[in-house]
Protein backbone atom coordinates (compact mmCIF):
# COMPACT_ATOMS: atom_id res chain seq x y z
CA UNK A 1 0.00 0.00 0.00
CA UNK A 2 1.39 3.40 -0.96
CA UNK A 3 1.63 6.62 1.07
CA UNK A 4 -1.48 7.66 -0.87
CA UNK A 5 -3.36 4.65 0.08
CA UNK A 6 -2.23 4.63 3.80
CA UNK A 7 -3.57 8.45 3.51
CA UNK A 8 -7.37 7.79 2.40
CA UNK A 9 -7.49 4.80 4.50
CA UNK A 10 -6.72 6.92 7.09
CA UNK A 11 -9.05 9.35 6.31
CA UNK A 12 -12.15 6.63 5.82
CA UNK A 13 -11.34 5.29 9.41
CA UNK A 14 -11.81 9.34 10.63
CA UNK A 15 -15.43 8.98 9.19
CA UNK A 16 -15.92 5.47 10.23
CA UNK A 17 -14.86 6.19 13.72
CA UNK A 18 -15.86 9.78 13.90
CA UNK A 19 -12.69 11.44 14.75
CA UNK A 20 -12.32 13.33 11.84
CA UNK A 21 -12.23 17.51 12.22
CA UNK A 22 -10.82 18.77 8.61
CA UNK A 23 -8.47 18.20 5.96
CA UNK A 24 -6.60 20.84 4.18
CA UNK A 25 -5.27 20.41 0.61
CA UNK A 26 -1.82 23.12 -0.11
CA UNK A 27 0.70 24.03 -3.08
CA UNK A 28 -1.46 23.20 -5.98
CA UNK A 29 0.38 22.01 -9.30
CA UNK A 30 -2.77 21.27 -11.29
CA UNK A 31 -4.19 22.85 -14.63
CA UNK A 32 -6.94 24.75 -12.76
CA UNK A 33 -5.88 28.52 -13.40
CA UNK A 34 -5.21 30.65 -10.02
CA UNK A 35 -6.38 27.79 -7.67
CA UNK A 36 -4.42 27.47 -4.85
CA UNK A 37 -5.50 25.56 -1.39
CA UNK A 38 -9.17 23.81 -0.80
CA UNK A 39 -10.36 23.42 2.38
CA UNK A 40 -12.57 20.35 3.61
CA UNK A 41 -14.91 20.17 6.74
CA UNK A 42 -18.02 18.08 7.34
CA UNK A 43 -21.27 19.49 7.02
CA UNK A 44 -25.15 18.47 7.80
CA UNK A 45 -27.50 19.85 4.35
CA UNK A 46 -31.22 18.35 4.96
CA UNK A 47 -30.06 16.22 7.88
CA UNK A 48 -27.38 14.59 5.48
CA UNK A 49 -23.89 14.61 6.59
CA UNK A 50 -21.78 16.16 3.65
CA UNK A 51 -18.44 17.17 2.44
CA UNK A 52 -18.03 20.67 1.78
CA UNK A 53 -14.93 21.84 -0.12
CA UNK A 54 -13.82 25.30 -0.03
CA UNK A 55 -11.94 26.08 -3.30
CA UNK A 56 -9.47 29.11 -2.39
CA UNK A 57 -8.58 31.11 -5.55
CA UNK A 58 -6.06 33.88 -6.15
CA UNK A 59 -9.54 36.24 -5.75
CA UNK A 60 -12.47 34.48 -4.50
CA UNK A 61 -13.20 31.64 -2.54
CA UNK A 62 -15.91 29.11 -4.26
CA UNK A 63 -17.97 25.98 -1.78
CA UNK A 64 -18.77 22.51 -3.23
CA UNK A 65 -20.52 20.45 -1.25
CA UNK A 66 -20.32 16.80 -1.92
CA UNK A 67 -21.40 13.46 -0.80
CA UNK A 68 -19.03 11.77 1.86
CA UNK A 69 -17.97 9.10 -0.80
CA UNK A 70 -17.69 11.48 -3.35
CA UNK A 71 -15.20 13.33 -1.25
CA UNK A 72 -13.67 10.69 -0.31
CA UNK A 73 -12.69 9.84 -4.41
CA UNK A 74 -11.84 13.74 -4.87
CA UNK A 75 -9.43 13.62 -2.43
CA UNK A 76 -7.40 10.73 -3.16
CA UNK A 77 -7.61 11.88 -6.89
CA UNK A 78 -5.93 15.26 -5.74
CA UNK A 79 -3.35 13.21 -3.78
CA UNK A 80 -2.95 10.88 -5.99
CA UNK A 81 -2.25 12.85 -9.26
CA UNK A 82 0.09 14.68 -7.42
CA UNK A 83 -2.27 18.00 -7.79
CA UNK A 84 -1.67 18.88 -4.32
CA UNK A 85 1.81 18.25 -2.88
CA UNK A 86 0.79 18.74 0.57
CA UNK A 87 -2.52 17.19 2.52
CA UNK A 88 -3.18 17.56 6.08
CA UNK A 89 -5.52 15.08 8.19
CA UNK A 90 -6.64 16.37 11.05
CA UNK A 91 -8.42 14.29 13.87
CA UNK A 92 -8.85 13.97 17.52
CA UNK A 93 -7.13 10.78 17.55
CA UNK A 94 -3.99 12.14 15.60
CA UNK A 95 -2.85 14.03 12.62
CA UNK A 96 -1.18 13.08 9.15
CA UNK A 97 0.58 15.03 6.86
CA UNK A 98 1.17 14.01 3.29
CA UNK A 99 3.95 15.03 0.84
CA UNK A 100 3.99 14.31 -2.82
CA UNK A 101 7.87 15.10 -4.00
CA UNK A 102 7.88 13.44 -7.41
CA UNK A 103 6.32 10.59 -8.90
CA UNK A 104 8.12 8.37 -7.56
CA UNK A 105 8.83 10.01 -3.88
CA UNK A 106 6.27 11.05 -1.23
CA UNK A 107 5.79 10.79 2.21
CA UNK A 108 3.59 10.90 5.66
CA UNK A 109 3.70 11.80 8.63
CA UNK A 110 1.77 10.64 11.53
CA UNK A 111 1.42 13.51 14.64
CA UNK A 112 0.02 14.36 17.52
CA UNK A 113 -3.36 15.46 17.65
CA UNK A 114 -3.70 19.48 16.78
CA UNK A 115 -7.84 19.20 17.85
CA UNK A 116 -9.15 17.82 20.91
CA UNK A 117 -13.07 17.89 19.97
CA UNK A 118 -14.96 17.37 16.95
CA UNK A 119 -16.55 20.80 15.20
CA UNK A 120 -20.73 21.44 15.41
CA UNK A 121 -21.87 20.40 11.97
CA UNK A 122 -25.04 22.66 12.76
CA UNK A 123 -22.45 25.48 13.41
CA UNK A 124 -20.39 25.37 10.22
CA UNK A 125 -23.81 26.24 8.32
CA UNK A 126 -24.61 28.87 10.49
CA UNK A 127 -23.38 32.54 10.26
CA UNK A 128 -24.02 35.46 12.15
CA UNK A 129 -25.50 38.19 9.16
CA UNK A 130 -26.76 41.83 9.53
CA UNK A 131 -28.85 41.24 6.66
CA UNK A 132 -31.20 37.79 7.77
CA UNK A 133 -32.67 35.94 4.55
CA UNK A 134 -35.87 34.85 6.65
CA UNK A 135 -38.66 37.16 6.31
CA UNK A 136 -37.40 39.56 3.95
CA UNK A 137 -40.11 40.23 1.18
CA UNK A 138 -37.70 41.73 -1.23
CA UNK A 139 -34.69 39.24 -1.03
CA UNK A 140 -37.46 37.34 -2.67
CA UNK A 141 -39.01 39.44 -4.95
CA UNK A 142 -34.92 40.00 -5.84
CA UNK A 143 -34.71 35.80 -6.04
CA UNK A 144 -31.66 36.19 -3.78
CA UNK A 145 -34.28 33.48 -1.14
CA UNK A 146 -37.33 31.36 -2.41
CA UNK A 147 -40.46 31.80 -0.75
CA UNK A 148 -39.69 30.42 2.56
CA UNK A 149 -36.51 32.71 2.92
CA UNK A 150 -33.87 30.07 2.27
CA UNK A 151 -30.99 31.69 -0.29
CA UNK A 152 -31.56 30.21 -3.68
CA UNK A 153 -28.13 28.18 -4.18
CA UNK A 154 -27.44 30.14 -7.20
CA UNK A 155 -27.68 33.87 -5.08
CA UNK A 156 -25.48 32.62 -2.65
CA UNK A 157 -22.32 35.36 -3.37
CA UNK A 158 -24.77 37.79 -4.06
CA UNK A 159 -26.24 37.45 -0.76
CA UNK A 160 -22.94 37.51 0.56
CA UNK A 161 -21.92 40.32 -1.18
CA UNK A 162 -24.69 42.54 0.02
CA UNK A 163 -23.92 41.43 3.58
CA UNK A 164 -20.50 42.56 2.96
CA UNK A 165 -21.27 45.94 1.78
CA UNK A 166 -23.70 46.69 5.16
CA UNK A 167 -20.76 45.02 7.37
CA UNK A 168 -18.52 48.12 5.74
CA UNK A 169 -20.53 50.89 5.79
CA UNK A 170 -22.35 50.01 9.67
CA UNK A 171 -19.72 51.53 11.54
CA UNK A 172 -19.54 54.42 9.95
CA UNK A 173 -22.71 55.10 9.87
CA UNK A 174 -22.79 54.33 13.33
CA UNK A 175 -19.90 57.58 13.80
CA UNK A 176 -22.44 60.11 11.58
CA UNK A 177 -23.93 62.96 13.92
CA UNK A 178 -27.17 62.21 15.22
CA UNK A 179 -30.05 63.89 13.00
CA UNK A 180 -33.94 63.42 12.93
CA UNK A 181 -34.16 61.91 9.72
CA UNK A 182 -31.25 60.32 7.91
CA UNK A 183 -31.19 61.39 3.90
CA UNK A 184 -29.34 58.63 1.81
CA UNK A 185 -28.72 58.98 -2.15
CA UNK A 186 -27.51 55.48 -3.48
CA UNK A 187 -26.25 57.08 -7.24
CA UNK A 188 -26.38 54.86 -10.01
CA UNK A 189 -28.60 52.14 -7.73
CA UNK A 190 -29.22 49.08 -10.67
CA UNK A 191 -31.32 46.46 -9.56
CA UNK A 192 -31.29 47.66 -5.79
CA UNK A 193 -29.79 45.05 -4.25
CA UNK A 194 -27.77 46.76 -1.75
CA UNK A 195 -30.06 49.71 -1.74
CA UNK A 196 -32.71 47.58 -0.35
CA UNK A 197 -30.49 46.11 1.72
CA UNK A 198 -29.08 49.84 3.14
CA UNK A 199 -32.59 50.97 3.79
CA UNK A 200 -34.13 47.48 5.38
CA UNK A 201 -30.40 47.86 7.87
CA UNK A 202 -30.95 51.44 8.66
CA UNK A 203 -34.53 51.71 9.22
CA UNK A 204 -35.21 47.70 10.59
CA UNK A 205 -31.95 47.23 12.60
CA UNK A 206 -30.73 50.41 13.46
CA UNK A 207 -33.95 51.64 13.82
CA UNK A 208 -33.25 55.14 12.55
CA UNK A 209 -35.43 57.61 10.65
CA UNK A 210 -34.32 57.39 6.97
CA UNK A 211 -35.06 58.32 3.46
CA UNK A 212 -33.74 56.00 0.96
CA UNK A 213 -33.62 56.89 -2.72
CA UNK A 214 -31.82 55.59 -5.93
CA UNK A 215 -30.74 57.07 -8.43
CA UNK A 216 -31.23 55.14 -12.03
CA UNK A 217 -31.32 56.02 -15.60
CA UNK A 218 -32.56 53.11 -16.89
CA UNK A 219 -36.40 53.21 -16.37
CA UNK A 220 -37.60 49.41 -16.67
CA UNK A 221 -35.06 48.99 -13.41
CA UNK A 222 -36.78 51.85 -11.23
CA UNK A 223 -40.15 50.80 -12.03
CA UNK A 224 -39.16 47.51 -10.88
CA UNK A 225 -37.89 48.57 -7.77
CA UNK A 226 -40.43 50.78 -6.85
CA UNK A 227 -43.03 47.86 -7.31
CA UNK A 228 -40.47 45.99 -5.09
CA UNK A 229 -40.59 48.62 -2.23
CA UNK A 230 -44.42 49.34 -2.01
CA UNK A 231 -44.89 45.59 -1.76
CA UNK A 232 -41.86 45.37 1.19
CA UNK A 233 -43.72 48.33 2.44
CA UNK A 234 -40.54 50.89 2.66
CA UNK A 235 -42.55 53.46 2.74
CA UNK A 236 -39.03 56.17 3.12
CA UNK A 237 -37.61 54.27 0.35
CA UNK A 238 -37.73 55.45 -4.18
CA UNK A 239 -36.34 55.16 -6.92
CA UNK A 240 -35.77 57.93 -9.23
CA UNK A 241 -35.11 57.87 -12.94
CA UNK A 242 -31.89 60.48 -14.26
CA UNK A 243 -28.78 60.89 -14.39
CA UNK A 244 -26.09 61.84 -11.27
CA UNK A 245 -25.75 65.30 -12.67
CA UNK A 246 -29.11 65.86 -13.04
CA UNK A 247 -30.22 65.11 -9.82
CA UNK A 248 -30.80 67.82 -6.52
CA UNK A 249 -28.84 66.26 -3.96
CA UNK A 250 -28.87 69.07 -1.86
CA UNK A 251 -30.54 67.42 1.24
CA UNK A 252 -28.08 64.20 1.27
CA UNK A 253 -26.70 63.32 3.91
CA UNK A 254 -24.71 60.16 2.82
CA UNK A 255 -24.05 59.58 -1.14
CA UNK A 256 -22.91 56.38 -2.12
CA UNK A 257 -21.97 55.10 -5.68
CA UNK A 258 -20.74 51.45 -6.70
CA UNK A 259 -19.65 51.25 -9.75
CA UNK A 260 -19.88 54.48 -11.48
CA UNK A 261 -17.96 53.94 -14.33
CA UNK A 262 -15.04 56.69 -15.30
CA UNK A 263 -15.82 60.24 -14.71
CA UNK A 264 -19.38 59.19 -13.81
CA UNK A 265 -17.55 58.41 -10.23
CA UNK A 266 -16.64 62.06 -9.79
CA UNK A 267 -19.97 63.56 -10.74
CA UNK A 268 -21.25 61.61 -7.44
CA UNK A 269 -18.37 62.83 -4.99
CA UNK A 270 -18.85 66.53 -6.94
CA UNK A 271 -22.45 65.80 -5.88
CA UNK A 272 -21.66 65.03 -2.11
CA UNK A 273 -18.96 67.63 -1.94
CA UNK A 274 -21.56 70.16 -2.68
CA UNK A 275 -24.62 68.77 -0.47
CA UNK A 276 -21.94 69.02 2.36
CA UNK A 277 -22.67 65.57 3.11
CA UNK A 278 -21.28 63.86 5.99
CA UNK A 279 -20.52 60.55 4.39
CA UNK A 280 -19.38 59.56 0.92
CA UNK A 281 -18.84 56.34 -0.28
CA UNK A 282 -17.70 55.31 -3.88
CA UNK A 283 -16.40 52.14 -5.52
CA UNK A 284 -15.21 53.46 -8.53
CA UNK A 285 -14.58 51.21 -12.15
CA UNK A 286 -13.05 52.60 -15.36
CA UNK A 287 -10.39 55.19 -15.25
CA UNK A 288 -10.44 56.16 -18.41
CA UNK A 289 -9.98 60.11 -18.26
CA UNK A 290 -6.57 59.71 -16.37
CA UNK A 291 -5.51 57.24 -18.62
CA UNK A 292 -6.03 59.02 -21.17
CA UNK A 293 -4.19 62.36 -19.63
CA UNK A 294 -0.95 59.85 -19.14
CA UNK A 295 -0.75 58.16 -22.57
CA UNK A 296 -1.04 61.87 -23.91
CA UNK A 297 1.84 63.62 -22.32
CA UNK A 298 4.03 60.43 -21.70
CA UNK A 299 5.78 62.45 -19.38
CA UNK A 300 9.59 60.91 -18.74
CA UNK A 301 10.54 60.02 -14.44
CA UNK A 302 10.95 56.88 -13.04
CA UNK A 303 8.45 55.50 -13.38
CA UNK A 304 7.85 55.59 -17.15
CA UNK A 305 9.71 52.27 -17.87
CA UNK A 306 6.08 50.75 -16.93
CA UNK A 307 3.91 52.25 -18.80
CA UNK A 308 5.15 51.11 -21.83
CA UNK A 309 3.09 47.68 -20.95
CA UNK A 310 -0.76 48.08 -20.86
CA UNK A 311 -1.78 46.20 -17.71
CA UNK A 312 0.78 48.88 -15.61
CA UNK A 313 -0.47 51.63 -17.23
CA UNK A 314 -3.99 50.78 -16.46
CA UNK A 315 -3.12 50.25 -13.21
CA UNK A 316 -1.40 53.31 -12.83
CA UNK A 317 -4.43 54.98 -14.06
CA UNK A 318 -6.17 53.88 -11.31
CA UNK A 319 -3.86 54.36 -8.29
CA UNK A 320 -3.76 58.01 -9.61
CA UNK A 321 -6.87 58.46 -10.43
CA UNK A 322 -8.03 57.61 -6.63
CA UNK A 323 -5.22 59.38 -4.74
CA UNK A 324 -6.20 62.46 -6.26
CA UNK A 325 -10.09 62.03 -5.84
CA UNK A 326 -8.83 61.38 -1.90
CA UNK A 327 -6.41 64.69 -1.80
CA UNK A 328 -9.33 67.07 -3.63
CA UNK A 329 -11.54 65.33 -1.21
CA UNK A 330 -9.61 66.36 1.62
CA UNK A 331 -9.02 69.79 0.59
CA UNK A 332 -13.11 69.82 0.47
CA UNK A 333 -13.14 69.16 4.49
CA UNK A 334 -12.67 65.22 4.40
CA UNK A 335 -10.99 62.88 5.96
CA UNK A 336 -10.33 59.88 3.65
CA UNK A 337 -9.54 55.95 3.38
CA UNK A 338 -8.56 54.30 0.76
CA UNK A 339 -9.16 50.18 0.95
CA UNK A 340 -10.11 46.76 -0.92
CA UNK A 341 -13.72 45.98 -1.30
CA UNK A 342 -14.93 42.75 -2.59
CA UNK A 343 -17.69 43.78 -4.87
CA UNK A 344 -18.71 39.59 -5.80
CA UNK A 345 -17.57 36.63 -4.93
CA UNK A 346 -16.38 36.01 -8.47
CA UNK A 347 -14.33 39.42 -9.16
CA UNK A 348 -11.30 40.37 -8.15
CA UNK A 349 -11.59 43.36 -5.15
CA UNK A 350 -11.74 47.18 -6.13
CA UNK A 351 -10.63 49.99 -4.40
CA UNK A 352 -13.64 51.60 -2.22
CA UNK A 353 -12.74 55.45 -1.78
CA UNK A 354 -14.76 56.37 2.10
CA UNK A 355 -14.69 60.16 3.05
CA UNK A 356 -15.78 61.63 6.29
CA UNK A 357 -16.49 65.14 6.86
CA UNK A 358 -13.78 66.87 9.02
CA UNK A 359 -12.23 70.44 8.61
CA UNK A 360 -9.09 71.13 7.32
CA UNK A 361 -6.62 74.55 8.10
CA UNK A 362 -6.07 76.65 5.56
CA UNK A 363 -2.40 75.77 5.69
CA UNK A 364 -3.35 71.88 5.72
CA UNK A 365 -4.96 73.29 2.23
CA UNK A 366 -2.45 74.83 0.74
CA UNK A 367 -0.42 71.54 1.22
CA UNK A 368 -2.83 69.54 -0.07
CA UNK A 369 -3.23 72.09 -3.52
CA UNK A 370 0.44 71.78 -3.70
CA UNK A 371 0.64 67.73 -3.92
CA UNK A 372 -1.90 67.55 -6.56
CA UNK A 373 -0.41 70.33 -8.70
CA UNK A 374 3.44 67.89 -8.46
CA UNK A 375 0.95 64.90 -8.80
CA UNK A 376 -0.13 66.17 -11.80
CA UNK A 377 2.77 67.09 -13.27
CA UNK A 378 4.70 64.43 -12.49
CA UNK A 379 2.56 62.06 -14.14
CA UNK A 380 1.44 64.36 -17.13
CA UNK A 381 -1.68 64.95 -16.36
CA UNK A 382 -3.57 68.34 -17.44
CA UNK A 383 -7.10 68.39 -15.71
CA UNK A 384 -8.80 65.84 -13.28
CA UNK A 385 -12.62 65.68 -13.99
CA UNK A 386 -13.23 65.73 -10.49
CA UNK A 387 -10.62 68.63 -10.16
CA UNK A 388 -12.86 70.69 -12.79
CA UNK A 389 -16.00 69.94 -11.78
CA UNK A 390 -14.85 71.65 -8.28
CA UNK A 391 -13.21 74.85 -10.00
CA UNK A 392 -9.92 73.90 -8.69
Amino acid sequence: MNHQEQYTSLLKKSLIDNTFVKLSLANYKGSIDALKNIYIKKTRIKEEEKFSFTYRYQTKDIVKNFSINEGVDLIHNFISDGDFTHASLFTIDGDAIFEYINKDKTTLKKVNASHLQLPSLEHNNQKHRLIEAQGKAYLHQLKITDDKGNVIPNAQDKYKQINHYIELLSPLIKNLPKQDMLNVLDMGAGKGYLTFALYDYLTQVLSLKTIVTGVEYRKDLVELCNMIARKSHFNDLQFVEGTIMDYDASATNVLIALHACDTATDDAIYKGINANADLIVVAPCCHKQIRREIEKHKTKNELDFLLKHGIFLERQAEMVTDGLRALILEYFNYSTKVFQFISEAHTPKNVMIVAEKKLKTEEQKKEILEKIKKSKAYFGIGAHHLENLMGL
